[in-house]
């Protein structure tokens, strides 16, 4: 939205780039103000025994009626999980390692998508296209966008699972399209449209499974004494 909205039209100004910068320094700047006031984790402080401050803030985040469930379901979750320390050596074998090893072929496969090298390169294809560069990026922003709010509703109703095979399978087929246009023998607007097409369609399938969907998934998979310590793990090979 930042790009679309004020990196782009500043881009014929001299020193447009001092701009961005700086307009990228407003919501840092919010967000920096905001964490101040922003609750610490129930469950963190029900973990370090600090009981009566997780049940402030159970109280500050849901109201006081619904404080002793609340407190109850952690009570639940939490239980065993203080037992022990949980090293990271256990995350890479026994029945740890299976699910940490999902996770991050998980974040893996996102990066080893292509996805950086498509937003890249996307400029370079829309222009032999004859697009502007910069109505360029203003479609692949759209589509991005488009995606990832599709992602949103059909998040719940359709399930992860589902939503990560269409991605991929649809990142498939529109490299297989970009594939086509580039060893075609055919001339014209015919191959440029596809390359043009199977560009958005791989930003678009994208962002509606494998962008979203494997760091919302991953919280869910994991048990709770392993939790922090795995998704440590995982977001290292995302990175």
């Amino acid at each position: 939205m930042g790009a679309l909205l004020f990196g782009i039209p500043v881009r014929e100004i001299a020193g447009w780039w001092r701009i961005c910068f700086w307009v990228s320094t407003v919501p840092a700047g919010i967000l920096a103000l905001s964490m101040m006031f922003c609750a610490e984790s129930p469950h963190w402080l029900y973990k370090q025994g600090r009981t009566a401050e997780a049940e402030a803030e159970f109280e500050r985040l849901l109201g006081g009626a619904h404080v002793k469930f609340a407190m109850q379901e952690l009570s639940k979750l939490d239980r065993g999980d203080e037992s022990d320390v949980v090293h990271f050596s256990e995350l890479f074998y026994g029945r740890c390692f299976r699910v940490v090893f999902i996770g991050s072929t998980l974040f893996a496969l996102q990066q080893l998508s292509g996805i950086n090298a498509i937003f890249y390169f996307s400029s370079t294809v829309f222009k032999n296209a004859g697009v502007p560069s910069d109505l360029a990026n203003v479609f692949v922003g759209i589509v991005n966008i488009s995606g990832s709010v599709i992602a949103m509703v059909l998040m719940d109703k359709l399930g992860r699972k589902v939503l990560l095979l269409w991605s991929f399978f649809g990142m498939a087929v529109s490299m297989g399209l970009q594939v086509v246009a580039a060893s075609s023998n055919m001339l014209g607007s015919g191959t440029l449209y596809l390359s043009v097409g199977g560009m958005l369609m791989f930003v678009f399938t994208f962002a509606i499974g494998a962008g979203p969907v494997p760091g919302l998934l991953l919280p869910e998979i994991f048990p709770s004494r392993i939790r922090a310590k795995a998704m440590a793990v995982c977001m290292s090979v995302h990175w």
